[in-house]
């Protein structure tokens, strides 16, 4: 099982997430690092945990569309593996990011308009650039009225129509909490329904036990953030991991 680092921006600085409260973000102080600036703090995961994977959310593009093109460029630059989340909303927003050398495209519940805009990215991309976040608030999907069902086993069946093979399981009330993800369950039963379904767990993880629990579940990858910057997972513990799978 892999560990991918977070790396939460908004205003052009790296802040700590907690709970999906956006207005209330600050910006990050760590134990990795003393920069706020996105880069360096890329360049202290690297340093520090040997991560050549990114996941990136910017915050400015998925609640306002307003993306950052130089800064994405600048991540993959230091030789990251990019995931990013920068609020696809319609083809047109994949299409620009298709044109930059990610490794990933997420496509977040959160900002998609409905299935049909999940349905015609996946029909002109390579299923395995993209990424579907099933965003949810303690346990309930994040999404417009524009989706056909509230359920957030259906929503998965519903994209998994289309090819996508690669989904996050993120309760975004649980982000910088320490609570754990809460999504195990729903992990199991997707596990259950799409054997060969790639499964990334994401949200509130306290420490080595709950790595242990994503792999438990079934879990191929946990997003993590503020348990590497406070010191809760170290680099020996996402070695350990790793050495495990």
């Amino acid at each position: 099982m892999r560990v991918i680092p977070v790396l939460d921006v908004q205003g052009g600085v790296a802040v700590h997430a907690v709970a999906g409260r956006r207005h209330e973000y600050r910006p990050l102080t760590s134990r990795l690092t003393s920069a706020t600036d996105p880069v360096e703090v890329a360049r202290a995961f690297r340093a520090h945990l040997a991560c050549p994977e990114l996941y990136l959310a910017d915050l400015d593009a998925i609640c306002r569309g307003y993306r950052n093109p130089f800064l994405y460029q600048s991540l993959v630059e230091i030789g990251l593996s990019l995931w990013l989340d920068a609020g696809v909303r319609s083809a047109e927003d994949a299409v620009e990011l298709a044109a930059l050398p990610l490794a990933k495209i997420v496509l977040g519940l959160e900002t998609l308009r409905g299935p049909e805009v999940v349905a015609e990215i996946a029909g002109r991309f390579d299923w395995d650039r993209l990424v579907f976040s099933l965003d949810l608030r303690n346990g309930e999907p994040i999404c417009s009225p524009t989706w056909p069902t509230r359920d957030a086993l259906e929503i998965l069946s519903l994209v998994r129509r289309f090819g996508i093979e690669t989904v996050i399981l993120l309760d975004l009330a649980r982000v910088g909490t320490g609570s754990g993800f809460g999504t195990e369950t729903l992990c199991r039963n997707a596990r259950q329904c799409w054997p060969n379904l790639h499964i990334v767990l994401g949200g509130g993880i306290r420490g080595p036990e709950d790595l242990k629990r994503a792999k438990e579940c079934g879990a191929d990858a946990v997003l993590v953030a503020s348990a590497l910057h406070d010191g809760r997972l170290t680099r020996a513990d996402l070695e350990a991991v790793s050495r495990s799978s």
